[in-house]
């Protein structure tokens, strides 16, 4: 049952950092409810924590439409004016965890949460040649990435608007930024990725005007010690592999020195500013 008390949002919820990110809120004083959103029925949180520490878990289950977006945040009213921290963790990068490739980055990749079927969908690799790029792959990656958090920025407005101060974080990439573009490669990832920098920039300020109490935050984690990071991980220089719990904990104490200035920020898991 949903409480009127603070509250934070994780979508997401399944992927290796949205849940190191949920482990760090169980032990948060100021955190007293947590929902977290993905498309597993069973999430295996830290509840033997979440007991202990007196925080509310509750789990919801979603396939990412526009119906079921529209309708979990229906579901969410009763919180409205008490949530603090939403963080979006949906996209894909590729669908061949097993499969070794050769990446032109060397420190782009991050742990977000895709669908389990990959058996109907096409191919998902990062391009290092023109030819390789594939329409049908280009549409799933800007789905996953680009359109998926965007429906729920769209569905968020009304929920979060009010006097409570909310940060929205979004996970983003830093090879979403045009400007530090210097390698070239992975032509659907980049361009999903910074179309979805773009919508976070936009939306910023449209909620300055609608929902003044919202900060938005596009981030970049670094190269994460995941599975979906696992085929790159060879191309990553020593001490640059971040654990999720670690790049949770840089997240959370960013947060600590955000300013509510209405405009959307792009930030690397160090704090510093990445170049839209």
């Amino acid at each position: 049952m949903l409480n009127s008390t603070q509250s934070a949002i994780i979508i997401g919820a399944s992927s290796g950092i949205a849940s190191a990110i949920v482990d760090q809120l169980i032990t948060n004083n100021d955190i007293e409810q947590i929902i977290t959103v993905s498309q597993s029925t069973q999430y295996q949180a830290t509840v033997t924590d979440a007991i202990k520490n007196k925080v509310n878990l509750q789990h919801m289950v979603s396939d990412y439409t526009a119906e079921s977006i529209a309708k979990i945040c229906d579901s969410l009213a009763p919180i409205k004016g008490h949530i603090v921290n939403v963080f979006i963790c949906n996209g894909r990068l590729h669908n061949q965890v097993d499969k070794q490739a050769n990446g032109s980055s060397t420190a782009e990749v991050q742990s977000l949460t895709s669908s389990k079927d990959t058996t109907s969908s096409p191919l998902l690799a990062p391009e290092k040649r023109l030819e390789e790029i594939n329409p049908e792959s280009m549409q799933a990656l800007f789905h996953s990435n680009t359109i998926v958090p965007m429906m729920w920025l769209q569905q968020l407005t009304t929920l979060l608007k009010g006097k409570q101060p909310c940060i929205i974080t979004v996970l983003s990439a830093r090879v979403g930024s045009i400007s530090d573009n210097h390698l070239g490669g992975w032509y659907s990832y980049r361009a999903s990725k910074a179309a979805l920098n773009m919508l976070i920039k936009t939306t910023a300020i449209e909620y300055g005007r609608r929902a003044k109490n919202v900060k938005l935050i596009a981030f970049h984690p670094g190269t994460t010690d995941t599975d979906l990071s696992k085929p790159f991980q060879h191309n990553v220089p020593e001490g640059k592999l971040f654990t999720t719990e670690f790049v949770a904990q840089q997240l959370l104490t960013i947060h600590q020195g955000l300013s509510f200035n209405h405009e959307a920020e792009f930030l690397d898991w160090q704090g510093k500013t990445v170049a839209w």
